[in-house]
């Protein structure tokens, strides 16, 4: 397991009760270095969406957590938010809550000319990506998905 997948991990285990106390759910944990400064990033998120008092409160448990279990090397920018309206679909229980919404699908090559795809999320198994376009039902393998988020318009 890689340095930043160990660190998302123990993350999301000193998350889970602070998450649980404020009624609010991990939607996802990423640890990523964007240009010389590394970034934790927890993403919370409940039915009827987080306001800007649950991502404060959860981030200052959580860093206070964090210092006190001490399992981090590097310096690092801690960031608590809401995943967004146009949330990035990465695990399977993302997938689950989206079937039958609006997905916009990006593949690292282009497939009949186009790298970019949006519908309707059909299906997904753990090969594979369905969904229902204007034209088709279009099937993708996972491993040629370079990213899933939902459909926003304004």
């Amino acid at each position: 397991m890689s340095k930043g997948r160990t660190i998302e991990t123990r993350t999301e285990e000193v998350l889970a009760p602070i998450a649980e106390a404020n009624g609010v759910e991990i939607y996802d944990v990423e640890y990523v270095k964007e240009g010389s400064d590394w970034y934790l990033r927890a993403y919370i998120d409940k039915p009827e969406g987080v306001n800007i008092l649950d991502c404060e409160n959860v981030s200052r448990a959580l860093s206070d957590k964090l210092d006190e279990e001490d399992f981090i090397d590097d310096a690092y920018i801690l960031e608590g938010s809401s995943p967004g309206l146009g949330r990035t679909l990465k695990k399977d229980k993302h997938l689950e809550k989206s079937l039958g919404e609006e997905v916009e699908l990006r593949l690292y090559k282009p497939k009949d000319k186009q790298k970019e795809f949006a519908g309707i999320l059909k299906a997904f198994d753990e090969n594979s990506v369905t969904i229902e376009t204007q034209e088709e039902e279009k099937v993708f393998a996972r491993s040629e998905i370079a990213l899933i988020r939902l459909a926003f318009d304004f």
